[in-house]
């Protein structure tokens, strides 16, 4: 089983296009596939689950488009804190929030204070994430320490860079080992771009709202079969 699952949730609007509905329709399936995927991951024994909510390049869609997304992800934060703190899962979102609406910026400043104690699942969640400006962030955040004559240069490791990284809060199991993306597109979007280098993907072409108990499996399964060397030499 791995240890930390990402996954890029895609989909939300061409799901809700194929059935002739607004993409609003297609981003509320896609909250409940959320909340059964956290489940069957808190139930299964995975660590940590790390989703894609909404990434910095998403603030160019529609403003309305933008504004339903940020109330959703409010309306979810509220609706679920109870429950998600009672099934003693950890929740952190990950980005810059600096965008956000404060009215959001409140209610995840609560569900992570109200969590932060919980030793179950640790649910992080990509908020106005981007992975480049995560590894910018560290590396100027490790340049002022260098500067300040906290540490030499020296200490700028690729451990130092890691420890720096938003990421980094999930502690040993802070790389995903499965990255799964929906809706048949292949590629990761600027998600989680150094955590990555030995994770294994997997494009599945189910939409985001299809995924649930099944698609899970079966990723699983897949994840089971692949030899993972890290670079060394194997069969």
């Amino acid at each position: 089983m791995p240890r930390h699952v990402a996954i890029i949730m895609d989909g939300n609007s061409r799901w809700a296009e194929k059935r002739g509905w607004p993409a609003s329709v297609g981003h509320e399936a896609g909250v409940r596939s959320l909340r059964e995927v956290v489940k069957l991951s808190q139930q299964w024994g995975i660590q940590v689950l790390t989703v894609f909510a909404f990434s910095t390049e998403n603030w160019l869609r529609p403003k309305m488009e933008i504004d339903f997304l940020m109330d959703l992800f409010e309306r979810f934060s509220r609706e679920h804190l109870t429950t998600i703190a009672a099934e003693n899962i950890e929740v952190r979102c990950v980005g810059d929030h600096s965008m956000l609406p404060e009215s959001l910026r409140n209610v995840i400043a609560t569900l992570e204070e109200s969590t932060k104690h919980n030793t179950g699942l640790k649910l992080s969640i990509a908020l106005s994430y981007s992975g480049r400006q995560d590894i910018v962030s560290a590396c100027k955040r490790l340049v002022g320490q260098v500067q300040n004559g906290e540490i030499s240069s020296s200490d700028m490791t690729e451990a130092a860079i890691d420890e720096e990284l938003q990421t980094s809060w999930v502690g040993e199991a802070r790389d995903p080992d499965l990255l799964i993306r929906t809706s048949g597109e292949q590629r990761i979007s600027n998600f989680m771009l150094w955590q990555s280098a030995y994770t294994e993907f997997l494009f599945v072409d189910s939409l985001w709202p299809d995924f649930g108990e099944t698609q899970l499996k079966d990723a699983l399964i897949e994840y089971q079969k692949r030899n993972r060397r890290f670079g060394k030499h194997g069969n």
